[in-house]
């Protein structure tokens, strides 16, 4: 087929393509992996399509989605699931979750040695069958627990399971059992980690965070000399480096104990890892303020800061900032006095290359309005992403603001708070008037959340289709419900109620009831991430039929998210006999206590059944008010328009808006169906894959 067949010649095949549509874009994501895709005739996900998992990219593989994927054969599936663990794809935790549910509802479970680490985490842990036990923790060890932020019963369950592998009342954190507990040792308390091995510390490397409680237990079994380090008067400079971030959890009175040369020497190494980006500023400054602490008596003079105080340790120079050690013969009163005005102006980014403790940055903030006075100029603030936090609304409202990469450089931190986010990007729009969706996706889900709602409104629901899936999960409700609504500009014209929910799911925790109930006829099977997302006060008026619903093929879920805010909070309003509907007992603020068969707290006895090698047929109900259908929305929204008037970025996932940009997936290539389906999109000139201001996309012209 060429590019330049006529739509009428595709009417026949439209009534088909409504109820294909969501499987052919996962066919497309396949076919076109890349450059070499190009010529690849089209297979759909038949019997054939299985080398198509075989053979997709991480990149397109990354916007895995469970309602197309939901259709794919039980070999098919298979082999997706096995290609996501062999290109190690980063999925997140609403696609794992509901990928662990299609997995387990073919039988896929035993094939866990084949299947993602991360994936293992959100397996239903009761159909771990005893002699797999100890195998299955190892594998689901290696996992990212902080997947299960919003499945806190789930996490429990995981420890319950460890300790039934290890057959003991608590797990003991032995040599031999270490390896087996793999991360599973960031969930253990401080006792434990206190009395275990002393290989526990491979374990704790693999930890995001401790606890104040896990880091005195760190340094209690650091300071008995059991670990292969050797008490601190020996450690050595490549020990230390052994130890990855845990160093920077070592406590002042250790380090004051380290040999003086090995201490400099680890103290250069981490501030050269530091200034080469391998290591978080955070992290650094944690690790210099701890050290410097315990160095007192080493540097000549640390008084306290006072604008008196004089140079004695020579002026600062461009040469001064190069030294590793700088921050150890420089103190913060000493970065006063010997700093020069003229010397800042030019040296200013190797000097915030150092992870400086929180005194001397106020002491080069000050110093910065002694030079400024009017203001920093747009080309400094981007070297200043580490003191942003220290800036006040009125002193950002002298900032001049004009560039993007402005506003990413200072909101990309880490370091900005939320009345900081506000000001850097009001100063942004009274320059520019607006925010592009590439500027939401440069700065993230989270710095959306801490727009103010005059702000939210200024975003075109083009800019808001063309960002994609923003997690603003973390935002406020407020927040929530103001996203929630210019997300139903953007996306109000999806043609099904599949469409609609995957370019929706991330603003749904602002939707009102009469939307859930909507979503809940619609068959679109919610994963429970999302769902925790919702306001917990919209779904305190819906009833179990209407979440059962809702959750479709992931009802389950509910037991390993029990005990999050939201879930519990609805559980409280439900009776004896609405929770034994759901397979839950009468008490829902406790952890995970099942009745029945489905308990996840521990391994399966005996074998598991026959796998089932074909998919539950989904039930039928009513689905007015949704795309689809013929009836208008609810009053929650516009109605619903036909997918002709749909802009083909929001047709297609974001993840395959690359291809239209790049143009390295002839689109003419695929079925017939696939242009009738896109093809009343009209052509456009170029190849950018944007759209124009009538909502267009740009740049297909010759392509579909």
């Amino acid at each position: 087929m060429t590019s330049t067949r006529r739509r009428t010649d595709m009417g026949p095949r439209v009534g088909a393509l409504q109820s294909s549509g969501l499987t052919l874009l996962l066919s497309l994501a396949a076919h076109c992996s890349g450059p070499q895709a190009k010529g690849l005739s089209p297979g759909g996900l038949d019997a054939s399509g299985a080398n198509l998992w075989a053979s997709a990219n991480c990149s397109l593989l990354q916007g895995f989605w469970c309602q197309p994927a939901g259709q794919l054969p039980r070999d098919q599936l298979s082999a997706l699931i096995q290609r996501l663990a062999l290109l190690q794809v980063p999925l997140q935790a609403w696609q794992l979750s509901c990928l662990a549910n299609l997995a387990s509802r073919c039988g896929l479970q035993d094939d866990f040695t084949l299947h993602p680490p991360n994936l293992l985490l959100f397996y239903n842990l009761s159909q771990v069958r005893e002699v797999d036990c100890r195998a299955f923790i190892r594998r689901a060890a290696q996992g990212d627990m902080e997947l299960l932020s919003h499945l806190p019963d789930q996490r429990v369950a995981l420890q319950r399971v460890a300790v039934g592998c290890l057959a003991g009342a608590r797990p003991q954190l032995s040599a031999s059992n270490l390896p087996l507990l793999g991360a599973l040792v960031c969930d253990m308390d401080a006792s434990s980690i206190s009395a275990a091995d002393p290989h526990v510390l491979e374990n704790l490397q693999h930890c995001p965070r401790l606890t104040t409680a896990q880091r005195i237990a760190l340094n209690s079994l650091l300071a008995s000399g059991k670990t292969s380090l050797g008490p601190p008067g020996s450690w050595t400079l490549e020990g230390l480096q052994a130890l990855g971030s845990l160093a920077t959890y070592i406590s002042p009175h250790l380090w004051a104990q380290v040999q003086e040369a090995v201490g400099l020497g680890f103290f250069s190494s981490m501030v050269a890892a530091c200034r080469a980006g391998r290591l978080s500023q955070h992290e650094a400054r944690r690790f210099v303020t701890s050290f410097l602490e315990s160095k007192t008596k080493l540097v000549s003079s640390r008084p306290r800061l006072s604008t008196g105080q004089s140079c004695v340790r020579g002026n600062i120079t461009a040469a001064t900032l190069r030294d590793n050690l700088f921050l150890v013969h420089y103190d913060c009163a000493q970065l006063q006095s010997c700093l020069d005005g003229h010397l800042l102006r030019t040296n200013l980014e190797p000097l915030l290359q150092h992870p400086l403790p929180t005194e001397c940055q106020r002491v080069v903030k000050a110093k910065l309005a002694q030079i400024y006075p009017q203001g920093l100029p747009e080309d400094q603030l981007r070297l200043i992403t580490s003191l942003v936090y220290l800036y006040s609304c009125t002193e950002i409202g002298q900032w001049s603001i004009t560039s993007r990469d402005t506003v990413v450089a200072l909101l990309a931190s880490d370091v900005a708070l939320e009345n900081q986010t506000e000001a850097v990007l009001q100063k942004f729009l009274e320059h520019n008037g607006t925010v592009s969706g590439a500027l939401l996706l440069a700065v993230g889900g989270t710095r959306l959340c801490w727009m103010s709602p005059q702000q939210i409104q200024t975003i075109h629901p083009q800019e808001l289709r063309l960002a994609g899936a923003l997690d603003v999960s973390s935002c406020p409700q407020s927040r929530k419900d103001v996203l929630y609504a210019k997300a139903r500009e953007a996306f109000s014209s999806s043609r099904t109620p599949a469409a609609y929910y995957h370019f929706m799911r991330p603003y749904l925790g602002g939707a009102p009831a009469e939307e859930l109930q909507h979503l809940a006829q619609a068959n679109i099977s919610m994963d429970i991430d999302t769902f925790t997302s919702l306001n917990p006060r919209v779904l305190q008026s819906l009833d179990v039929s209407n979440v059962t619903a809702l959750l479709g093929h992931n009802v389950g879920d509910l037991q390993k998210a029990r005990s999050h805010p939201t879930v519990r909070s609805w559980l409280y309003s439900l009776n004896s006999s609405a929770l034994g509907q759901l397979g839950l007992d009468a008490s829902p603020a406790g952890p995970a206590s099942p009745t029945g068969p489905s308990s996840p707290t521990g391994p399966a006895h005996g074998t598991s059944g026959p796998p089932s090698t074909t998919h539950q047929a989904p039930h039928l109900v009513h689905t007015s008010g949704l795309p689809g259908n013929a009836a208008q929305a609810s009053t929650s929204g516009s109605p619903w328009a036909p997918l002709g008037h749909l802009p083909l970025a929001v047709a297609l996932p974001s993840s395959l808006l690359w291809l239209l940009h790049w143009g390295t997936c002839t689109l003419a290539s695929v079925d017939s169906a696939a242009s009738g389906w896109l093809g009343s999109q009209g052509s456009g000139a170029g190849k950018t894959g944007l759209l124009d201001s009538a909502g267009r996309p740009l740049g297909l012209r010759g392509r579909l």
